[in-house]
């Protein structure tokens, strides 16, 4: 870096003297300089005369890039500078289908208010298992999730929780009632998520055995718009987040529960981590849990 410097230095001055004093130097060691650049490129950067300087061939190549290279040095110091700071980074954020519907927009909001250098990429429509795996494989650094979290080397805190809502054709008897027990919903078909460690799944399963049966999967998907495009098309019911809502899809209605279940959605972050950026991310959202706050019910079961 210090020699294409002082190339750059007597390109633009094409005078030794003129270049030295701009770098507060003796002209002497500039010339050494600039002969131990041209003997580390192989090849002769000035075609010197007693008057001037000029480039050769070679040495106008060799600038247009010394101005790039200088150029991106100085961007990356820029860049360690904020991100030491915590002004600045980039993380990556993955999420479950219906967490990015509803938590991650509160959560940007906060990020982009309260940390407006920070960059977030997102990787959505991760499980939580998957989620613990790529947590684990470094492909994210901060999950939304939905606990329990099997993994002990994972930090975990619960930021925000949903009711669960019946989901039933628009067709079906049941879609205009104002709420409904999840008894009621004993000889329906269910469109299940097919994935396993499903926690929603779970958690609508176990509803259906407390209310005296096992329900029956008709059809499994893994993605929640496809659950509903097959609720929409008759093949059956499903119990679902609240935040299904926001999705609005046509030939599904979404009614509530009287059993008033919940699921619990956190974030989990590697134990130790101690990247300046997370650190920083982590307390500005504790510091405004209550904007990633949604009113729910208690947990059916005592698990989320």
């Amino acid at each position: 870096m210090r020699l294409l410097r002082y190339f750059v230095a007597v390109a633009e001055t094409r005078h030794f003297g003129r270049a030295a004093d701009r770098l507060h130097m003796a002209q002497s060691p500039l010339s050494q300089a600039i002969r131990q650049l041209e003997s580390e490129v192989g090849a002769t950067l000035f075609a010197r005369t007693t008057r001037r300087v000029d480039l050769t061939p070679a040495g106008a190549s060799l600038l247009a890039d010394a101005y790039r290279i200088l150029a991106g040095v100085e961007d990356a110091r820029r860049r360690v500078e904020q991100v030491a700071s915590g002004s600045d980074g980039v993380l990556t954020l993955g999420a479950t289908d219906l967490a990015a519907y509803r938590l991650l927009p509160r959560l940007v909001r906060v990020a982009a208010r309260e940390l407006p250098g920070l960059t977030l990429r997102f990787l959505p429509g991760l499980l939580t298992p998957a989620q613990e795996d790529a947590l684990d494989e470094r492909r994210i650094d901060l999950a939304v999730l939905r606990p329990p979290v099997l993994r002990t080397d994972l930090s975990v805190r619960t930021v925000a929780g949903e009711r669960l809502v019946a989901v039933l054709p628009a067709e079906h008897p049941l879609a205009g009632r104002p709420s409904v027990s999840v008894a009621e919903l004993r000889s329906e078909d269910f469109v299940a998520y097919g994935a396993p460690g499903s926690v929603v799944d779970s958690v609508a399963t176990r509803a259906c055995l407390e209310a005296g049966f096992l329900p029956r999967r008709r059809v499994e998907a893994r993605e929640t718009p496809i659950v509903l495009t097959h609720i929409a098309a008759g093949a059956g019911v499903a119990l679902l987040p609240d935040a299904v809502r926001v999705l609005g899809s046509e030939g599904v209605a979404v009614v509530d529960l009287v059993e008033q279940l919940r699921v619990d959605l956190a974030l989990a972050w590697r134990t130790g981590d101690d990247s300046t950026a997370l650190v920083r991310l982590l307390r500005v959202l504790a510091e405004h849990a209550h904007e990633l706050e949604t009113r729910g019910a208690p947990v059916v079961g005592g698990t989320a």
